[in-house]
């Protein structure tokens, strides 16, 4: 019987491997949904979640021990130095003391908070001049609505500071005597915000523009009642926060945009598309005018003008084109020159120099399962031999040199080539092996941290934001939440009372003067 014909008008071999990696990008996405349900229903019920596996303490573990007495603690010096006595009383004895002599005072100070309403009526002078256009005198500096600035100042400092909820925080004011409402406490807190905006994306531009590195991490965030995510940029100098629907490296790239919205075909675009697999036709097409488009619809009507929105090929041209876009806006900008991004590994962080988290690649081996005594010492080697390694790298930051870097990039390959005969911890340290460059970045750029323990304790404000509220409900809200608490982290960042900041941005007179936060920021940028 005759070999029937082949059929070559199927999918591809990339097109196979691209749809199964969608396949398995949606798999690990239901599977995370599904076990996120199981513990919900598991909490209503009142049983037991499931076990959380505590951090391996690489981190802590592998700190150097100090000096011999230096270890100890000295006295605690007084504190009363740092407070400013706002009142002062003479409290004399409730009975004369005959015969006694004045010996001077013994000083008691006791620190109290005045919190009070504190409404004011502002009697306007009206006067009719002779040409007939009422003159009405106008109001003090900060009174611009019904809500004086130091009430705004509370609300803004319990909400994002305190973490307190709007139903518990109109329950707080209504005890203090203030006349307000849930929806007018709403408006104080995402309306008429742009100002402080602003100066997120100022802190963002100026972040982003003046760091050697930058540690980058995301956590799921409500919005409008569906899924999204919080993605976090920083570095010691500053923290800012974007929430949206999708955690592509597209939604990445068009955040380090730091709030422009343009798309740039420009060189670094055209290099970008090239390194990612977008073919010399399509490049040469998309290339033949440097061009600017303001908003990714005007962007997709142009590629699909071009013929390649209708094209079904892998690399999706469209993506590819989008992204390389972005990045010629922020190569334009000046941005993310030269920095490196630090990430715990997911791929849309991948991007330009890169360098990996050591404390989730060992957490990988941390959480193995094992299923025999002889597992068990094949693990634990490992792992103490990658501590000892992790703890050379950190000795190598303070003083590195290029015959030491030698020497850890040998013994890195030792440990993580190394077959142990446990199966799934060999494979694992081959898939770590692979991504060496990105492991042992630091060997060189001394300067960028290990580990992205930077981010996971900033984004924590966002995972306890997301805990107690069911989520923004508008894209004002959105947008003010993440702006307000980028910028309160920022603050403490620069040793900035976010009290003060707040008093100085809402022209409170008594407020102390608070310089703008991206100039900090650049001000401690590193020579």
């Amino acid at each position: 019987m005759a070999e029937s014909p082949k059929d070559s008008s199927g999918p591809g071999l990339e097109e196979l491997k691209a749809l199964l990696v969608q396949a398995l990008e949606e798999h690990a996405r239901l599977k995370s949904e599904n076990a996120e349900l199981r513990e919900e229903i598991a909490r209503l019920k009142g049983l037991k979640g499931r076990p959380k596996l505590r951090p391996s303490g690489m981190e802590k573990g592998t700190e150097a021990f100090p000096a011999k007495g230096r270890g100890k603690k000295g006295r605690r010096g007084a504190k009363r130095t740092k407070l400013t006595i706002d009142e002062t009383r003479i409290v004399k004895p409730e009975a004369a003391v005959p015969g006694g002599r004045f010996k001077g005072y013994e000083d008691f100070i006791v620190q109290d908070i005045v919190i009070k309403p504190w409404t004011v009526l502002y009697r306007r002078e009206r006067w009719l001049p002779p040409s007939g256009k009422t003159v009405v005198a106008a109001l003090p500096q900060g009174a611009v609505s019904h809500f004086g600035p130091g009430l705004k100042r509370f609300i803004l400092s319990q909400y994002h500071q305190g973490q307190v909820t709007i139903p518990r925080l109109f329950a707080q004011l209504q005890d203090l005597g203030i006349d307000i409402s849930k929806r007018q406490i709403v408006r104080l807190l995402s309306g008429k915000q742009n100002a402080f905006l602003a100066e997120a994306s100022e802190v963002l531009r100026a972040g982003l523009g003046s760091a050697s590195w930058i540690t980058v991490d995301d956590t799921g965030a409500r919005h409008m009642a569906r899924n999204g995510f919080c993605t976090h940029i920083g570095n010691d100098r500053f923290a800012w926060f974007g929430t949206r629907s999708s955690k592509s490296r597209l939604n990445f790239l068009e955040l380090l945009r730091a709030g422009q919205d343009d798309y740039v075909i420009n060189q670094a675009a055209l290099d970008y598309m090239r390194d990612h697999g977008l073919p010399q036709t399509t490049i040469a097409l998309l290339a033949e005018a440097e061009r600017r488009f303001t908003g990714r619809e005007v962007f997709t009507a142009h590629l699909e003008k071009l013929g390649l929105t209708g094209l079904k090929v892998h690399p999706d041209p469209v993506q590819i084109a989008s992204e390389g876009a972005a990045w010629g806006s922020i190569a334009e900008q000046g941005l993310i020159d030269g920095t490196v991004i630090v990430s715990d590994g997911a791929g849309q962080f991948k991007i330009a120099e890169h360098a990996l988290c050591w404390v989730h690649a060992e957490r990988l081996i941390h959480k193995l399962d094992t299923f025999c005594e002889a597992h068990v010492r094949a693990k634990e080697l490992i792992r103490h031999r990658i501590w000892w390694l992790y703890a050379d790298l950190k000795a190598y930051r303070q003083a590195p040199t290029s015959r030491r870097a030698g020497e850890l990039r040998r013994r890195f390959s030792r440990i993580f080539s190394t077959t142990t005969g446990f199966a799934t911890l060999d494979r694992l340290l081959a898939r770590l092996h692979a991504q060496k460059k990105d492991l042992l970045a630091v060997l060189v750029r001394p300067e960028i941290p290990l580990h992205t323990n930077g981010s996971e304790n900033d984004i924590r404000c966002q995972v306890t934001r997301r805990k107690i509220s069911a989520g923004t409900r508008s894209g004002p809200g959105r947008d003010c939440r993440d702006a307000f608490l980028g910028l309160m982290k920022t603050c403490a960042k620069h040793t900035v009372r976010f009290w003060d900041y707040l008093g100085d941005r809402l022209e409170m007179p008594e407020a102390p003067a608070v310089p703008r936060l991206a100039e900090l920021i650049r001000q401690s940028a590193p020579a």
